[in-house]
């Protein structure tokens, strides 16, 4: 905490109106390779990371939230590891959602949850429920979630309920994603050296900053946080102009 104040962070996010952070939680399987620990390992810890930035939001003022944490490309993994990663998630949520819920944070998912297990789903809906009126840091989880399906899904609905063409606008197809009701993101972190985009939010980081990191996502915690948004502090966000 004391690194949070010496940087003056909170004040930076107030400064520049910085409300939406977006991560790609990338390298659990490859932290787990590099200190000789089964996958499974690299994936709890990864769920200690996100707690420890949840947290590290609520205390910094930034609103939203938006993590990577299961694709729809993520399918094609190995079963068993598909399989673990379904039963962390509805664990998670399990053993987590009251400390959240007393922490005050709001819980969502984006991505298509009706191909997941019903159990799952139920844990998930539960969530959404039981924290829907907290007032702190809004944390939506993407789950069986693709860019390129949530926008093919989002003009699904404009032509079923009957949009003329001349009416649809940027505003109109936004309105129709998953977030259509929050600020698109402020800053894009990936973890583990990589890249690449991974259909991850395609139509909402049109103009996000972007930070890639070698750090592996279980090492990414407060302090590597704060070297981020010092990163988009230095930038000059020009949206085109």
């Amino acid at each position: 905490m004391e690194f949070l104040e010496k940087e003056n962070i909170k004040e930076i996010v107030k400064d520049t109106n910085f409300k939406h952070l977006a991560i790609i939680m990338d390298g659990n399987r490859r932290w787990a390779k590099e200190h000789n620990l089964p996958t499974a390992f690299g994936h709890k810890k990864g769920v200690t990371a996100l707690k420890n930035i949840v947290r590290c939001c609520d205390k910094i003022g930034i609103e939203y939230l938006t993590v990577y944490a299961f694709s729809t490309e993520n399918w094609n993994r190995k079963k068993e590891e598909v399989d673990f990663l379904m039963g962390l998630i509805k664990t998670t949520l399990d053993n987590e959602l009251s400390e959240l819920h007393e922490e005050n944070v709001v819980i969502k998912f984006i991505g298509d949850i009706s191909k997941l297990s019903s159990s799952l789903q139920d844990t998930m809906n539960n969530s959404v429920e039981k924290t829907k009126n907290n007032t702190g840091v809004k944390l939506n989880i993407a789950i069986n979630y693709g860019g390129r399906a949530e926008i093919v899904n989002a003009v699904k609905s404009i032509v079923r309920k009957g949009v003329k063409e001349e009416d649809i606008t940027e505003e109109c197809i936004t309105k129709e994603l998953y977030t259509g009701n929050i600020p698109e993101p402020d800053l894009l972190v990936r973890t583990g050296g990589e890249m690449r985009i991974s259909n991850y939010l395609l139509w909402q980081i049109a103009y996000s900053e972007f930070y890639v990191t070698d750090k592996f996502w279980p090492e990414f915690d407060e302090e590597e946080l704060i070297k981020a948004i010092l990163e988009y502090n230095s930038r000059q966000r020009r949206f085109g102009k």
